[in-house]
């Protein structure tokens, strides 16, 4: 396969599951060019997936995990990515465990109610917009304000900041398909915002995730200054992107099955299993953060030596038929447990639960505000933008009636 061929990609709305569903019909996994520039063994089998992200000899350690590792700055490339997603137990296992002693399960849950009054205050917004202009982006209007407050918030960034934020975040999720301009100058940004938010939370700790990042220890052990700042560059931009991509694939499904779209607005208690269902057919993410191979290993029959790229294609997985039949249909009823969609083994999202929480509640006060929202364009017209890591819409157009 050609880097043009290249599944991860593909921009028109679909055509990353159909190439990616023609690749797993050949078999579980593969090695080809990506568009990166990367060889890679492509992953397409559920239960080789599975395997492959618990396998001890599949590591982070060495893999080429930051797009301009070897052109940007050493300091920028270590403020950046000494986070948990790129290392390897034992390292791996000290990283998480500090940072979940700041990431509480209640730190999470009390979030819901100031979930839900941002996600009226946005509704006020988007309802006040279709009514003046006929027709809104569900992403720019909605799943990407509310992602971003939340996380910002959580974490305690100042209002001000949120947007630059935002930017930044583009460039540092495309990655090359950035260009190394963009990718380098959002890189300086980011870092130099991240060190000067963290002295001010020493010099003024607030009730919030940073400040308890900055506080967490675990006798002597605590997260070192690059640690610190890697690990929020990761909550930042993870934490946000990944609820904006559910919300708006998860509605973007619902459109295109009006009879499941029905079926949740009658049954809204429904949305807690409807959510792992949305998270199995259209996965926020197309790939966990690449590994590589530390030994020789076995997949499906296929040797694959030491020092070569793996590659989990999350689309092609959470729709493997012999795990989930008929996975091609969008069902709501179904029970969607075993998808991959958060990852697997040690390296499973830290997050999953604030995004799950998010896009339940987003969904409810969506549905439960508007009745009559429906896509403004035709389906075939929407487009991905490119990328490896990431699989979100480039825009969500809607608009009220039929």
């Amino acid at each position: 396969m050609t880097t043009a061929d290249d599944p991860f990609i593909a921009v028109r709305d679909g055509a990353r599951h159909r190439a990616l569903a023609e690749l797993a019909a050949a078999g579980p996994v593969h090695h080809l060019r990506l568009a990166t520039g990367a060889d890679a063994w492509v992953v397409t089998g559920h239960a080789e997936a599975r395997a492959v992200l618990t396998d001890p000899r599949v590591v982070k350690s060495g893999a080429s995990t930051s797009p301009y590792g070897a052109e940007l700055p050493a300091e920028l490339v270590t403020a950046l990515d000494s986070h948990m997603l790129n290392t390897d137990p034992p390292e791996h296992t000290r990283l998480r465990r500090l940072v979940s002693a700041a990431f509480t399960r209640r730190r999470v849950e009390a979030l819901a109610p100031r979930i839900e009054r941002i996600c009226d205050e946005l509704l006020d917004g988007l309802e006040e917009t279709l009514k003046a202009e006929g027709e809104a982006d569900l992403i720019t209007a909605f799943a990407a304000p509310l992602a971003i407050t939340v996380i910002c918030e959580l974490l305690g960034v100042p209002p001000g900041s949120r947007e630059d934020v935002r930017a930044w975040a583009g460039p540092l999720l495309a990655g090359r398909f950035a260009g190394y301009e963009a990718y380098h100058r959002a890189s300086e940004e980011m870092v130099a915002f991240l060190r000067g938010l963290l002295a001010d939370k020493r010099r003024d700790p607030a009730d919030d995730l940073l400040s308890a990042l900055i506080a967490v220890r675990d006798g002597e052990d605590r997260l070192t200054e690059d640690e610190l700042t890697s690990m929020v560059h990761l909550l930042l931009l993870a934490g946000h992107e990944t609820t904006v991509n559910l919300i708006a694939n998860g509605m973007n499904a619902l459109f295109a099955d009006p009879a499941q779209l029905a079926l949740l607005r009658a049954e809204p208690e429904r949305l807690p299993a409807a959510v792992e269902e949305l998270l199995r057919y259209d996965s926020p993410a197309q790939v966990p953060i690449p590994a590589i191979t530390a030994e020789p290993i076995e997949v499906a029959g296929r040797r694959i030596p030491a020092g070569e790229n793996i590659v989990v294609a999350l689309l092609a997985v959470n729709r493997d038929p012999a795990r989930f039949p008929d996975p091609g249909v969008l069902d709501l009823t179904r029970d969607a447990g075993g998808h991959l969609a958060f990852g697997h083994g040690v390296h499973h999202c830290l997050g999953a639960p604030l995004a799950r929480l998010e896009t339940r509640i987003a969904l409810a006060a969506l549905l439960r505000r508007f009745g009559d929202l429906t896509l403004a364009v035709p389906a075939e017209s929407l487009e991905r933008l490119p990328s490896l890591i990431i699989n979100r819409l480039a825009t969500l157009p809607v608009r009220r009636g039929h």
